[in-house]
């Protein structure tokens, strides 16, 4: 089975060894994984700020990149919700892209959802020693239904979770909400930053890059050099 493989920009161009990851994860549940070069945003940032053409634009050409796979993965809750959920909206005035939009949506899926739903993978206990704890990141929660996926693959892989207090809250990053809100931004992350602390805990895992920008950044300029701060793909594949 082919499964094309969405990086997501943050990804291609600040932490490609997480995409990298993927692939080895995807790989080794046996599927062939397949990356289009020309693949660039999701159309998100666009979307959130009211640019319709331009998410419109980037909506067609993801559709144009991924139609011909099984399956698409995507190693962040909110590009995953992005395509999976916003693109009928963008699509709702044109019936022949809203096909083939209802072919490809089925096959969409966040990388830990598929992991567990599609490819059954199943894991070994690695090198990675826990605790650690999990902050769920709000689109792949709530647009997605992700939460006791990553969980049931850390179990898998050996590693611990401490719950920290109110996991499923937003880190403060929300795109261009941490640009336009920004004192509302540092507000949020910082009790996001105390609940990680609180936990206990060294590190703390997660599955969207965003949050992982916003959460470490705060961490380093508040003091903390110690927590780490991992994309669950890392973990999972050996490459924390």
């Amino acid at each position: 089975m082919r499964v094309g493989l969405f990086v997501t920009c943050l990804i291609d161009l600040m932490r490609p060894e997480i995409g990298f990851s993927a692939i080895k994860l995807i790989e080794r549940a046996g599927f062939e994984v397949f990356v289009p070069p020309a693949q660039t945003c999701c159309g998100q940032p666009a979307y959130n700020s009211g640019d319709r053409r331009i998410a419109r634009d980037l909506a067609e050409k993801t559709l144009r990149e991924f139609e011909q796979y099984d399956y698409v993965v995507v190693p962040s809750g909110s590009c995953g919700g992005m395509i999976g959920t916003h693109y009928g909206d963008l699509f709702a005035d044109d019936p022949e892209l809203m096909g083939r939009f209802a072919r490809l949506r089925p096959k969409v899926y966040e990388l830990t959802d598929f992991l567990v739903r599609v490819a059954k993978i199943e894991l070994t206990p690695g090198d990675f020693h826990g605790p650690v704890t999990y902050h769920d990141s709000c689109s792949g929660l709530r647009e997605l239904g992700v939460k006791q996926q990553p969980r049931a693959l850390l179990a898998q892989a050996g590693v611990t979770v401490t719950e920290m207090k109110d996991c499923e809250h937003c880190c403060g990053f929300g795109g261009t909400f941490a640009l336009k809100f920004g004192d509302i931004s540092t507000a949020i992350v910082d009790e996001k930053c105390a609940n990680i602390r609180a936990s206990g805990t060294q590190a703390v895992v997660l599955g969207d890059l965003g949050c992982m920008l916003n959460i470490e950044g705060r961490l380093r300029r508040t003091g903390d050099t110690t927590t780490r701060v991992l994309h669950i793909a890392q973990v999972l594949a050996g490459d924390a």
